[in-house]
């Protein structure tokens, strides 16, 4: 599967189906995340995370745990695991507000998921 060739909408359904066809990695969190993607094909979307499944939005969680800023390329790369985003967000290529620790958690729980 190739995510270049994929737009956001078709990777948000991806997401959505992966995480909940295997919950295990997402049992026990109770966690919303906002995502700004810039770039073609960008825009605000959600990742709610609770009671062992996970949902996604498109649009903006006002009062999200933790909302990230990023390229949809990064964005992309972040989902194929070649993308650091203590790196990322060191470079500026990727902005956090809220907590820093739920960005981690969340590459680091997207690491364990095939994209």
């Amino acid at each position: 599967m190739n995510l270049d060739n994929m737009s956001i909408a078709e990777i948000w359904t991806l997401i959505d189906t992966t995480l909940n066809g295997n919950p295990e990695p997402i049992q026990g969190m109770n966690t919303t995340y906002s995502l700004n993607l810039s770039g073609d094909d960008g825009g605000s979307f959600g990742l709610i995370f609770k009671d062992g499944k996970a949902e996604t939005l498109s649009g903006e969680i006002a009062d999200a745990d933790c909302a990230l800023t990023m390229s949809v390329k990064d964005f992309k790369k972040l989902l194929a695991g070649k993308l650091n985003s203590t790196g990322a967000f060191m470079m500026g290529k990727l902005k956090v507000k809220g907590n820093i620790g739920l960005a981690l958690k969340l590459e680091s729980l997207l690491k364990q998921y095939q994209f």
